[in-house]
């Protein structure tokens, strides 16, 4: 089964905090937001039989061999990323950047950090969901509802078993001053991805 950690231990954080020009652990957080709102946005399109269609002939046109031996994110095309990002986002994006930021206490910038991240990060998952889709036994619906976790996360999880949580919690909950535990489904800070996304795309 595919697994949203597996994506994001793809990612080479050192990279990607340079061409954001943040450390590291505020790279990671960046990727585990940004990373399941470019899957719920490739989701949403393929909701219908001819979206899911269109989607899976996309991915076909990217190299599934790209990740193989690590990724390089110098050698991403970003340009490819950006197509990838206004097709799965569409007038999403802003909403999302300024519903991140909103949610995000401590003056952090987590709405601008992913829109930086996401033309970064598009192409590898479209790499990752090309090499994945080969060998799916569930169609590119249930593949991504399964990175998505369709069976649901945890309290302070996303799907998956992706501790969002934990990841922002240094970046967004450390040294806040609110002690409360986060809420199901809800990431130390409070940040609700799952309603965001939820609220972007329709979905609950």
């Amino acid at each position: 089964m595919a697994d949203l950690n597996e994506l994001l231990d793809m990612i080479p954080l050192d990279q990607l905090g340079a061409k954001l020009g943040v450390d590291r652990d505020t790279a990671r957080a960046t990727a585990a937001t940004a990373l399941p709102s470019l899957l719920a946005g490739l989701q949403n399109n393929a909701a219908s039989p001819e979206g899911e269609d269109a989607l899976a002939s996309a991915i076909k046109q990217h190299d599934a061999t790209f990740l193989d031996g690590g990724v390089d994110i110098d050698a991403v095309d970003t340009a490819d990323g950006e197509k990838i990002v206004h097709h799965a986002m569409g007038e999403n994006q802003p909403a999302l950047a300024s519903q991140l930021n909103g949610a995000a206490p401590g003056g952090v910038d987590l709405g601008s950090l992913v829109q930086k991240a996401l033309p970064i990060l598009a192409p590898i998952v479209m790499s990752y969901l090309a090499k994945k889709l080969s060998s799916s036994q569930g169609g590119l619906g249930g593949m991504l509802g399964g990175l998505l976790g369709g069976q649901g996360g945890a309290a302070g999880q996303q799907p998956g078993g992706l501790d969002l949580g934990g990841i922002l919690g240094g970046l967004i909950g450390g040294g806040n001053t609110q002690q409360q535990q986060p809420q199901q489904g809800q990431a130390a800070g409070g940040l609700d991805l799952g309603g965001i996304l939820g609220g972007l795309f329709g979905k609950k």
